[in-house]
């Protein structure tokens, strides 16, 4: 590792922990109508969604409940992780340097979602990468272990025993 590299990563890891360090007061009560996912949170996959799953015929109401169920039954630590990367991209303060988008997610066109997508995942910071890989296997999995998605792809779906 070169100098470089290895202050880039010094800087971004410093500013994603400083950042989570100040997520205590972060709202930590579940949305209405669902088990783990908060209102910032839903504001953000809602502006996501239609990005990563562009092309499916996904509706995001059923993939937003499909992630609440898999991260309600997460162990609490693996929740928190999850909750710590939605509450780096939701807050103001991490939102826009990290992301480049400045203002709330709700107002995000799906230019500015896939060119935020675009630069974590050819970030030069592996912890980008890894967030980037992180929602998209969170959503992606959402999607499809919904039977509405099984036709699009050709999965009959699991054998009736």
């Amino acid at each position: 590792m070169q100098r470089r590299e290895l202050l880039r990563l010094g800087m971004g890891a410093t500013l994603f922990l400083g950042a989570t360090s100040l997520l205590g007061c972060a709202q930590q009560t579940p949305a209405s109508g669902y088990h783990a996912l908060r209102e910032d949170d839903l504001a953000l996959l809602r502006a996501l969604i239609p990005v990563v799953l562009a092309g499916t015929q996904a509706a995001p109401e059923l993939v937003l409940h499909s992630l609440d169920h898999k991260l309600a039954a997460l162990s609490p630590a693996m929740l928190k992780l999850s909750r710590q990367l939605f509450d780096v991209l939701s807050l103001p303060l991490t939102r826009g340097p990290l992301t480049g988008v400045w203002g709330s997610w709700a107002s995000a066109d799906a230019t500015q979602v896939e060119a935020f997508l675009q630069r974590w995942r050819d970030s030069s910071l592996d912890l980008l990468r890894q967030g980037h890989a992180s929602l998209l296997q969170l959503l992606l999995m959402a999607w499809y272990e919904r039977p509405e998605a099984w036709a699009a792809c050709g999965y009959p779906g699991p054998p009736r025993i």
